[in-house]
């Protein structure tokens, strides 16, 4: 792996969260993602499964995860299965994790190869009640293809029909969006990586430059800093294409007098980091420019003083959507008295800022987690208001990564977001 080791005594504590969560005579069982085909005899790069990961620390396919803190047989209620390699596995695939490599990373004792599972789970299952599996229930995504985790629940329920099957996932998604200390470390690496490929990409912008070129600087400035990547596409927007939200094409070049709209971040040990920045391409905003960026910046500092035990994303995002509506009207986009007669149910400052202001982050950009869980300290959240006036070819946001504390925490906080420090930064890299 690129990055450095992470203590097991996270792994340790996250298994232990679980036991407590689940009923007597149960067991979980996890499984690993599956490598995903490409072209031809090629696969994408490998990326683990989040909630595998989270429990074991194992980044490497073909892995099994079993806990049953039961069972009779102390060496099976943990135990850890990998894919056995050989010398040419090793030739031609690369080295893959000795048993004594597995446990000190995992803190199981127990590890075994793929050859050994079925005799081990047939144990297993005979003396369980309740077999927990983790099957994703992202409500904002569901795959055409069908997930190695999916597959596993029916081979297991076509060989095993009487035992009662538990959902996981509720268990894993209230564990996960609280933050271990190890863990926010993790995302503060992360997030550090992202402030390091900002202060690179900006050197090189300026009219003329291609928004590919710019992605290139920031990918090469992350994995020089042991990030595997990005968190997510990375999204290089300038002039109209800043207005679009998902914008990934990168592919127009700069031009004198646009803005440009940077959203990315690293991933580090699989937690993510996420930032936007928007500026000026030529290094000084017009003045409409200023305007309507500082209207947006105006909004992000009342949002940022929200992340704070108690709150919910729900609750914060009707709060910014009131003041985002006061900015709106102070820079022409919308008029009192429409505003005063709208629909409720179809709010004018819709057309401008059209989505939400925060998510949760962690081993993913957007981290599990219920828009209506009430933030708690340790949780790790974006904040990220915007305005997008496509008839003017402007598109601003302006997120960061908040740690939700009495006094939340910027995790970005030495990236600028001001103006006069953004033009500053600019002519400074002239």
């Amino acid at each position: 792996m690129k990055y450095d080791k992470i203590p097991q005594q996270l792994f340790i504590k996250n298994r232990q969260k679980a036991i407590n969560k689940i009923h007597q005579n149960s067991a979980i069982i996890l499984v690993s993602n599956d490598e995903m085909p490409r072209t031809a005899d090629q696969y994408f790069s490998f990326r683990q499964n989040s909630d595998f990961l989270y429990f074991s620390g194992i980044d490497q396919e073909e892995s099994i995860l079993i806990i049953a803190p039961q069972h009779l047989n102390k060496k099976y209620r943990e135990a850890l299965f990998l894919k056995k390699t050989n010398e040419h596995i090793a030739i031609w695939e690369g080295h893959k994790y000795t048993k004594e490599e597995a446990k000190e990373i995992s803190g199981i004792e127990n590890i075994y190869w793929l050859e050994d599972f079925e005799a081990i789970l047939r144990d297993v299952m005979a003396q369980s009640q309740n077999i927990y599996l983790n099957i994703s229930e992202d409500i904002r995504f569901q795959p055409v293809v069908e997930r190695n985790e999916k597959r596993f629940y029916k081979e297991l329920k076509e060989k095993f029909p009487l035992h009662q099957y538990q959902r996981f996932a509720p268990i894993v998604n209230e564990l996960r969006t609280v933050k271990e200390t190890e863990e926010i470390e993790l995302l503060k690496r992360a997030c550090e990586i992202t402030e390091k490929a900002f202060y690179k990409t900006i050197k090189h912008v300026k009219p003329g430059v291609w928004e590919y070129e710019l992605e290139a600087e920031m990918t090469a400035e992350m994995i020089r800093n042991r990030a595997t990547g990005h968190s997510f596409p990375p999204i290089i927007a300038s002039g109209r294409s800043s207005c679009v939200l998902h914008y990934i094409n990168n592919n127009k070049q700069l031009q004198d007098g646009d803005l440009l709209l940077m959203d990315f971040g690293a991933e580090y040990a699989n937690y993510a980091g996420d930032i936007t920045r928007t500026i000026p391409v030529n290094g000084k905003f017009s003045p409409r420019q200023r305007e309507v960026y500082q209207a947006c910046l105006n909004v992000y500092n009342e949002a940022k003083k929200m992340f704070v035990p108690g709150n919910t994303i729900n609750k914060l995002h009707a709060e910014v959507c009131k003041i985002m509506e006061k900015e709106l009207i102070k820079i022409g986009l919308l008029k009192q008295e429409d505003v005063d007669k709208q629909n409720p149910e179809q709010p004018l400052f819709r057309k401008y800022f059209m989505h939400g202001t925060s998510h949760f982050i962690g081993l993913d950009v957007h981290d599990v987690g219920s828009k209506d869980a009430i933030f708690e300290k340790g949780m790790v959240l974006s904040c990220e208001p915007g305005i997008y006036i496509l008839e003017e070819n402007i598109g601003i946001r302006i997120e960061t990564d908040i740690v939700v504390d009495d006094n939340p925490i910027d995790l970005m906080a030495n990236v600028p977001v001001e103006i006069d420090d953004i033009e500053a930064l600019m002519a400074k890299n002239k």
